[in-house]
């Protein structure tokens, strides 16, 4: 791997990796998404594939609702059996509102490219019951973009194909 594939993010297969099929390829990285992880991988409509953080899912959804966040995460995968490599786009977009008697105030954020790393994590505590000294914590959440891609990468590069990160969606289609 060189210098140039370093500073793009690419991942190669190890020398001598046999390269499988796209059907193969499609059907291993669609079987990484089961119950086990924050995340879901479905055939897409703007590509191949999408692997998206699991947001909807009532036990996360209920957390970021707590915490007054919409988050989400999303890679869109396409894959060019020509070329041997899965092309990976990344969008992530992020919602905050409070409401309360003084205020109400909403921010939104959107981002689409290729992230290095993406960390977060909150906890939230309040009042619990109706005695001012019953406090709990409400919500607890963390938000980890690598438990998404890490599984991405290593089923690709084993499948033999390389883990291309593209900026744009005209880069996703080749």
């Amino acid at each position: 791997m060189g210098l140039l594939d370093r500073l793009k993010g690419v991942k190669r297969p190890e020398e001598g990796t046999p390269a499988l099929g796209r059907d193969e390829v499609l059907q291993r990285l669609t079987a990484i998404g089961g119950e086990q992880v924050p995340f879901t991988v479905r055939p897409g409509a703007e590509a191949d594939l999408e692997v998206e953080w699991r947001i909807v899912d009532a036990q996360w959804y209920e957390i970021f609702a707590k915490a007054g966040l919409e988050k989400s995460h999303k890679i869109l995968l396409a894959l060019d059996e020509t070329e041997h490599e899965v092309r990976a786009l990344e969008q992530s977009w992020e919602v905050a509102w409070r409401a309360g008697v003084p205020e109400l105030s909403l921010s939104m954020e959107k981002f689409q490219g290729r992230t290095m790393g993406s960390k977060s994590w909150g906890t939230g505590y309040a009042l619990t019951g109706v005695d001012p000294l019953d406090r709990g914590q409400v919500y607890k959440y963390r938000f980890d973009v690598s438990e998404m891609k890490d599984p991405v990468i290593a089923v690709t590069t084993g499948a033999g194909w390389s883990y291309v990160p593209v900026t744009t969606m005209r880069g996703l289609r080749g």
